[in-house]
């Protein structure tokens, strides 16, 4: 209490002052340590002399507090739930005809006719409003929004007949594509392959040993671009910004001189860079600023190399658009890692970066998943021989998953028709 305990006898220094120990029984009481024992409270005052008219004061309070604990405990056990049930979780997806022509699709922003059929992807924000995102029955994102089932789409039984009957092939396209897209692996014959028909629509196929195929329809056909390319388009300069030795640009695509040792192929081994390749920090910024995402990198792409692959990367990086103030910098990172990377894993490879930009309303059509850098690729970058695409394939990261920054890649692989697989499955084997 502040003052010194010299003035007061031994015998009262031991005993503990009576304000202090109603304190304390208070607050043993109230932090719910209602059966503790005499003994058990000298064990906790140490030494200290309890002043024996106090006990039973410490006993009473125990029981009192007892008492009113049980008689809270069985109102609340006999009271009647008053609290309202929770909130239902509004449906994933909702099927309507358009209302007006207002609304747009949100995959190929275009206008929506009205009395069309449309579908939403329901999402609920942060201030618990409900957010629907249309789409055309074409357009909509299986990968990213898988339906169970034609039931689980409100307003299915309120469509024409013709109707539902499309959204119950694009339900079993979806379950059959989720448990198909990731099936390839390296030792087996089986893959995902994105081929067109003689009508011009995507078709993905499941190859096997015994020569049995099933053929599925998939949304997001790609048309074949026609790309001029001439000597004369090639730059030095990316805009403002100089390119590192062997290094050229045409349009937004910046790609890497024929190396030494680098032969073509009908084989292609296709491969994204960033989380697939290396692994790369956005807030690390230089040529040395990567590592390997995987200790087999170097000795796979050597042992495709040795099996007649040609190695190609197709990577995005609109940084080199986007800065336009530090587009130097953005360049001389992105071109610097690709050249070290290459010098660590002692294989020549082809290299095509796409600089575009995915927003705004005219799309590049060489970002991914645009097919534009294959396509170059295909036509200008490998003396004319036909790739085999049977035995070529793309590796990415970007497919759509939970965690996913987005599908690019795997839309990438089905708009050129090729085997896609994602890194750890290929590498991590």
């Amino acid at each position: 209490y502040g003052e010194p305990v010299d003035r007061y006898p031994k015998t009262w220094r031991e005993r503990l002052p009576r304000k202090l120990f109603s304190r304390l029984t208070s607050r043993i009481v109230s932090s719910r340590l209602l059966m503790l024992n005499l003994s058990t409270f000298r064990a906790i005052l140490g030494n200290a002399i309890v002043p024996q008219q106090l006990i039973p004061r410490f006993h009473g309070r125990c029981q009192r507090a007892q008492k009113h604990l049980h008689s809270i405990y069985f109102q609340i056990k006999q009271a009647p739930s008053s609290a309202p049930p929770p909130p239902q979780m509004p449906p994933k997806v909702v099927a309507e005809y358009a209302k007006s022509n207002r609304s747009s699709c949100k995959k190929c922003s275009k206008t929506i006719a009205a009395n069309a059929l449309r579908l939403g992807s329901v999402t609920r924000d942060s201030r618990g409003f409900d957010m629907t995102k249309w789409h055309h029955v074409d357009c909509f994102p299986i990968v990213s929004e898988p339906i169970d089932s034609a039931d689980s789409i409100q307003g299915f039984s309120s469509l024409q007949s013709a109707d539902q009957e499309a959204l119950k092939t694009l339900v079993t396209k979806c379950q059959t594509f989720l448990e198909e897209a990731f099936d390839g692996s390296e030792g087996n014959s089986k893959g995902l392959v994105v081929q067109k028909t003689d009508e011009d629509e995507e078709e993905v196929e499941l190859e096997s040993t015994n020569s049995k195929k099933r053929k599925l329809s998939a949304p997001g056909e790609e048309a074949h671009l026609e790309i001029a390319f001439s000597v004369s388009d090639i730059k030095d300069k990316y805009k403002n910004a100089t390119l590192l030795p062997n290094w050229k640009a045409f349009q937004t695509v910046i790609f890497l001189e024929r190396a030494d040792g680098l032969h073509d192929s009908k084989k292609i081994a296709a491969f994204d860079f960033d989380g697939c390749l290396v692994k790369t920090n956005v807030k690390r910024v230089g040529a040395d600023a990567w590592s390997l995402m995987y200790p087999s990198v170097p000795d796979k792409l050597q042992s495709l190399y040795n099996d007649g692959y040609k190695l190609v990367i197709f990577t995005n990086e609109a940084n080199i658009e986007r800065w336009k103030n530090k587009r130097q910098i953005a360049v001389d990172s992105k071109l610097g890692r690709l050249n070290n990377f290459i010098k660590c894993v002692k294989v020549p490879i082809q290299v095509f970066v796409a600089c575009g930009i995915a927003s705004g309303k005219a799309e590049d059509p060489f970002r991914k998943p645009k097919p534009g850098m294959w396509q170059i690729m295909e036509k200008y970058f490998n003396s004319g021989i036909s790739i085999d695409m049977d035995q070529s394939f793309y590796v990415g990261d970007a497919a759509g998953r939970k965690n996913d920054h987005s599908d690019a890649d795997i839309q990438f692989a089905k708009a050129v028709g090729l085997k896609f697989y994602v890194p750890e499955e290929y590498f991590g084997s």
